[in-house]
């Protein structure tokens, strides 16, 4: 029985492990095409010269992969950091405190459901097995062989803004310039619909109030931008 729950939930943990990348990867996205479609729609709003509109937007890509990928990294270094921590913690007091670790392990399955003597049975089992791992897991909700990676999470963080952010900056150089703007817009409002979907199905969130908010707040940033520049392009011209 503790060899099969130990399973189980090693793959809810893995399980879970993949769905937050996945969401990670889908806000990374999100936020490449709301910063760079923003910032080529205002460009736009100024002028409607395509290397201006093009110089804009590979900055504003390679600005905010950057600053995604180095955040990410910092973050996940520093969670990292914390669960190395824990483990040594953890492998210290097993050394020290056998007796006390077995009985703290006893009443965490003690409360997860199982009765005192089925816990003392399966606590003395995982620990016999690996007391660390055990405890790691049970305790802490770390596994031991799966700590968090800082760079795959900065490189994924890196793709996803970048993937993100090429549609707006392809939907604004590509077309001519008359409709240029139209296709933008609506490009990228039909993306956030998108990841705004994907995103609530990944949370087992509404969906239509997903979509609605990101759509929403995507066409307020490019709205308030393209004011901007507008008004900043008169003012030069």
């Amino acid at each position: 029985m503790s060899s099969t729950d130990q399973h189980d939930e090693a793959h809810n943990g893995a399980l879970g492990s993949r769905l937050n990348w996945l969401r990670a990867a889908v806000l990374g996205a999100n936020d490449g095409i709301v910063s760079t479609a923003g910032l080529v729609v205002g460009v736009a709003g100024a002028t409607d010269d395509r290397s201006a509109l093009l110089t804009a937007g590979l900055a504003g890509l390679l600005a905010g992969s950057m600053s995604m990928a180095a955040g990410e990294y910092v973050s996940v270094s520093t969670q990292r950091d914390s669960e190395k921590a824990a483990l040594a913690t953890e492998r210290r007091e097993l050394k020290e405190f056998p007796e006390a670790e077995l009985a703290e392990l006893t009443g965490l399955l003690v409360g997860r459901g199982l009765s005192e003597e089925v816990a003392r049975e399966a606590a003395v089992q995982l620990t016999e097995r690996d007391a660390l791992r055990a405890h790691a897991s049970v305790e802490l909700g770390i596994n031991p062989d799966d700590l968090t990676n800082p760079w795959h999470a900065a490189w994924a963080s890196f793709f996803a803004f970048t993937a993100g952010a090429l549609l707006p900056l392809l939907a604004i150089v590509l077309p001519p310039s008359s409709i240029r703007l139209y296709v933008t817009v609506g490009s990228v409002l039909a993306a956030l619909a998108l990841t705004g979907w994907w995103s609530a199905r990944l949370g087992a969130a509404p969906v239509g109030r997903a979509v609605v908010r990101n759509a929403g707040g995507g066409a307020v940033a490019m709205g308030v931008t393209y004011g901007a520049g507008v008004l900043l392009g008169a003012v030069g011209g």
